[in-house]
């Protein structure tokens, strides 16, 4: 089973990092329900589209039911086809604003019975991005999937696991994305045009059941405090760059390190620095154009992130 969970790095969360910052570590695991008892009936061929979703800021950026805005095309395609390219990118131009900082996908495992599963492990979510929404296709179905929206994972009490939610599980509902009018399972192609608000499903076949059964098993936090980012006259530039860039004014930081990360937490290039040098020169015009994360950390473990933009 594919396993591809795109943390941007527990402490490069946020395009600056920010001291004193808590961060949580959440286990999330999601049990589908699908069956005719509850269902009416289920359909040959019954399967989930990968999970996917992303931890953000402001409610309702990547989903929002019941208003007159449309689904996007990200979720479009994930309710009618089970494809995210167009939601993944999405979810990126969103981190690039600085309003999410990880996407995240996982494949379920096949049927097993009437049920499917699917873990995501280890998640690191920052205080600065403290929502999670989470999406996944019914497959077949017009164009219906089953959504997490913008669930905020702080618990407002700060004695108790420094303000974040213990364990805890919810039921999961699915909903019709507003863009095709079929009515069953596997109905053929009927485009709603224009988009209609994304809504429950309420009626046959599927009757506001449940069709899922998600927990979010917290694990451990830590807050930040004990490293301070580096000093904010530490220079990036170009930026944008056609690749060839300079890290200056890092004399006398001690930099132990620079890490070059695509959007996606991979790292790209690892740099050991010695000598304590003014500034260091990169040559990056080899990477395709996009969005990169550059983190500078020193001997002690201070550090400093910041957005590349690559033409």
């Amino acid at each position: 089973m594919r396993n591809i969970i795109v943390p941007l790095i527990a402490l490069i969360i946020s395009l600056h990092d920010t001291f004193g910052q808590s961060v949580a570590n959440y286990n999330i695991s999601i049990t589908t329900i699908w069956n005719t008892t509850e269902h009416t009936t289920l359909p040959n061929n019954a399967h989930w589209s990968p999970l996917v979703g992303a931890t953000h800021k402001n409610p309702n950026d990547i989903i929002e039911f019941g208003v007159p805005t449309p689904s996007t095309n990200g979720i479009k395609d994930i309710a009618e086809i089970g494809v995210n390219t167009n939601f993944e990118n999405e979810i990126n131009t969103l981190i690039s604003a600085g309003k999410a900082n990880q996407y995240l996908v996982q494949d379920f495992a096949p049927f097993a019975g009437n049920n499917s599963t699917a873990s995501l492990n280890n998640i690191e979510i920052s205080e600065d991005f403290p929502l999670i929404t989470l999406a996944s296709m019914v497959a077949p179905s017009p164009d219906w999937f089953i959504a997490i929206n913008s669930l905020n994972l702080r618990s407002g009490n700060n004695s108790i696991n420094n303000g974040w939610k213990d364990t805890f599980t919810l039921d999961v509902f699915a909903y019709d994305a507003g863009t095709d009018s079929g009515t069953e399972y596997t109905s053929s192609n009927t485009i709603t045009n224009p988009r209609e608000p994304i809504s429950m499903l309420s009626g046959y076949p599927i009757n506001s059941n449940r069709m899922a059964s998600i927990t979010f098993q917290y694990n451990t936090s830590t807050l930040s405090s004990t490293q301070k980012a580096l000093p904010e006259n530490i220079k990036l530039y170009p930026n944008p760059s056609e690749g060839k860039i300079t890290i200056s004014n890092i004399q006398n930081s001690e930099i132990n390190t620079v890490k070059i990360y695509s959007v996606l937490g991979s790292v790209i290039q690892d740099v050991t620095v010695k000598n304590s040098p003014s500034k260091i020169d990169f040559d990056l015009s080899n990477l395709k154009k996009g969005i990169y994360l550059i983190r500078v950390t020193n001997i002690n473990g201070n550090h400093t992130t910041r957005k590349l933009i690559i033409n």
